[in-house]
C-alpha cells in the first residue's frame, strides 16, 4: 500500500489507524453481523458508539453537563445559517468579525437573516482583505453592546491566519473553529457555543460538530423548521431524524485516538510540524509566508515562491505530485501554496516537504 502524504485543507487526511480499525469493522462491526452503515441508529450496538463518541469529546473539551454536543448535517456553512435564525431576534442585533473567506461567508449569511428581521449586523473588526494575511488585534476589535451574540472564527484556512487570543464579550460567544479544532490548547468553556467541519481534524465530510450550552440552544427561536432548531438536536440528543452515522462512528474513533495520543503530545507535535516549514520560508527570500509571522496557523501553512512567480510554483506543485505530495495548491481565491497539517497528518510527510523544498530552492533559487 502507497499512501500519499495528503495535505489536503479538507476533506483532509484521518489517523491511518482509524481508517485500518475501519476498515476492519466495515463488513461486521464488532461481531454484530452488519456495518455501522446498516444498523439502525435506535439500535443498543450504535447507541454504545454515539453516546461514547459525545463523551470522549466533551471530556477531550473539558465541558460538563451544561454543554450538549450535536451532529448537525450541512457542514459548518450550515451553521452560518443556522446560527442568526435561531439567536438573532427581530429588531435585534449580532455581531461579526470579518477576518477573512469562512467569517465574512457568515457575516453574510447573518446579514440576510438580518434582512428579514429587521434586525442589525455590527461588523466589529474587518482584516479580511489585509495582505499580509492576519487575524484582529487586541485593540482592533468593536464589539457592540447589547448584542444577541457574538460571531468570529478561530482559523482562516485560506489566509493561514489564526487567532491566538480571543477576546472578551458582552454576551453569547460563538466560534467557528472548523480548521483548528483540538489543535492546541484552548479553554473552551469561554464560549457559550462552538462548531466545525468535521472534515479536518474530527472525520469524515457531511456533518459539523456542534458544542453548545444547553442555555443558549434553549433560547432560540422555536418558530423556525424543526430540523433547524438547536433545541432539536439538544433534547433528541441528535437522534430527532437519522443521523450520520458512519460519520459519527469515525469521528467518535478519531476523538478516541487523539485521547490515545494525548492532548499535550498532539499539541506540541503539531506545533513542531509547523515550524519545520516555517522555517524554510524564513531562511531564505526565495520563499514568502503570506500572514504575518505573529498569527501564522499551525494547520494550514501558507506561501508564495520568489513573490508569487506562478510558473516556478506550478512546476513546484509539479513536481511536489510527483514525489507523493497531494493538495499543495494554495485556495483558487488566492493562489500560492498551502499545507494543511491537520492533527492526523503524519511528521514523516512535514519531513519529506521540507526536503523537498530544499532541494527545489537549490535547483531553481
Amino acid at each position: 500500500m502507497s499512501r500519499a502524504y495528503n495535505f489536503s485543507a479538507g476533506p483532509a487526511v484521518l489517523p491511518l489507524e482509524v481508517l485500518q480499525d475501519a476498515q476492519k469493522d466495515l463488513v461486521d462491526y464488532k461481531g454484530c453481523g452488519m456495518s455501522v452503515m446498516e444498523m439502525s441508529h435506535r439500535g443498543k450496538d450504535y447507541d454504545a458508539i454515539h453516546q461514547e463518541a459525545i463523551a470522549t469529546f466533551k471530556e477531550l473539551c473539558g465541558l460538563g453537563d451544561d454543554w450538549a454536543v450535536c451532529f448537525i448535517q450541512g457542514g459548518a456553512s450550515m451553521q452560518f445559517a443556522m446560527i442568526p435564525m435561531n439567536f438573532l431576534p427581530k429588531g435585534g442585533a449580532a455581531d461579526y468579525a470579518k477576518q477573512g473567506t469562512w467569517s465574512n461567508k457568515a457575516l453574510k449569511e447573518g446579514q440576510k437573516v438580518a434582512a428579514l428581521r429587521g434586525a442589525t449586523v455590527n461588523v466589529s473588526c474587518d482584516c479580511a482583505k489585509d495582505i499580509p494575511t492576519r487575524m484582529p488585534k487586541a485593540d482592533e476589535w468593536q464589539w457592540a453592546d447589547g448584542s444577541a451574540y457574538y460571531h468570529l472564527c478561530s482559523n482562516e484556512t485560506i489566509a493561514g491566519a489564526e487567532l491566538k487570543e480571543f477576546p472578551k464579550v458582552a454576551g453569547p460567544l460563538i466560534c467557528d473553529m472548523s480548521s483548528d479544532i483540538l489543535s492546541c490548547e484552548r479553554d473552551y468553556n469561554k464560549f457559550d457555543m462552538f462548531y466545525a467541519g468535521a472534515q479536518k481534524n474530527l472525520g469524515p465530510s457531511g456533518m459539523a460538530v456542534v458544542a453548545i450550552k444547553k442555555e443558549l440552544a434553549a433560547k432560540g427561536d422555536d418558530k423556525i423548521p424543526t430540523m433547524l432548531q438547536y433545541r432539536t438536536y439538544v433534547d433528541e440528543n441528535s437522534l430527532f431524524n437519522t443521523p450520520p452515522t458512519w460519520g459519527i462512528y469515525i469521528f467518535g474513533e478519531t476523538m478516541k485516538w487523539v485521547k490515545k495520543m494525548g492532548k499535550e503530545n498532539l499539541f506540541k507535535l503539531n506545533a513542531e510540524k509547523a515550524k519545520k516549514i516555517y522555517d524554510v520560508i524564513d531562511g531564505s527570500e526565495f520563499w514568502t509566508g503570506t500572514a504575518l509571522p505573529e498569527f501564522r496557523s499551525n494547520m494550514n501553512v501558507t506561501w508564495r515562491i520568489k513573490g508569487g512567480d506562478e510558473e516556478l510554483e506550478k512546476k513546484f506543485l509539479d513536481e511536489s505530485k510527483k514525489l507523493g505530495m497531494s493538495s499543495l495548491k494554495g485556495h483558487r481565491s488566492v493562489g500560492g501554496l498551502r499545507a494543511s497539517i491537520y492533527n492526523a497528518f503524519p511528521m514523516e510527510g512535514v519531513d519529506a516537504l521540507v526536503s523537498f523544498m530544499k532541494d527545489f530552492e537549490k535547483k531553481n533559487g
